[in-house]
């Protein structure tokens, strides 16, 4: 069964969607992704040598400030006044993993926000560091799990 696509309007136009009949409920979505990197260039930024700086912290506050400009980033999203923002990095043997979270309460998701402060966190990373390696590669940017709103909670397999 296929729907009608919900950005588009009678006559086929874009439109953003009225979601103001929505209740506020309290939403919750994480994302995640990686860099893969050589070992070279890890080492450099976990003591703190990258050319560039504070590497993880500087792609941190990046991540965040890109969540709360994802609907100036992306068509059609819904300004939202986000309660939470956090930006977390794991080190792997070959790269850093991201996980980002949003949260507000409000009448449409914070899926969108997630994934583009996991997506900034990234490019961050790549930027900060890529005089040390121009070969690092990106990889795995999903959501993670979300909850929330009318179709509940969901988390990836």
């Amino acid at each position: 069964m296929t729907s009608k696509p919900t950005h588009l309007d009678d006559s086929g136009a874009a439109h953003m969607v009225d979601v103001s009949a929505k209740p506020a409920t309290r939403r919750r979505a994480v994302a995640g992704g990686r860099i893969a990197m050589s070992v070279e260039a890890l080492d450099a930024i976990r003591a703190g040598n990258a050319p560039k700086g504070d590497v993880l912290s500087t792609a941190r506050i990046a991540g965040i400030m890109a969540a709360k400009r994802t609907s100036e980033l992306i068509p059609l999203c819904h300004p939202l006044a986000l309660t939470k923002v956090s930006v977390e990095f794991d080190w792997e043997d070959t790269g850093v993993s991201v996980r980002a979270t949003a949260e507000t309460t409000g009448p449409t998701g914070v899926e969108m926000e997630a994934l583009t402060a996991a997506s900034v966190a990234l490019l961050t990373l790549y930027d900060m560091a890529k005089a040390l390696d121009r070969a690092m590669i990106l990889e795995g940017i999903r959501l993670l799990e979300k909850s929330g709103g009318r179709s509940g909670d969901w988390r990836a397999a």
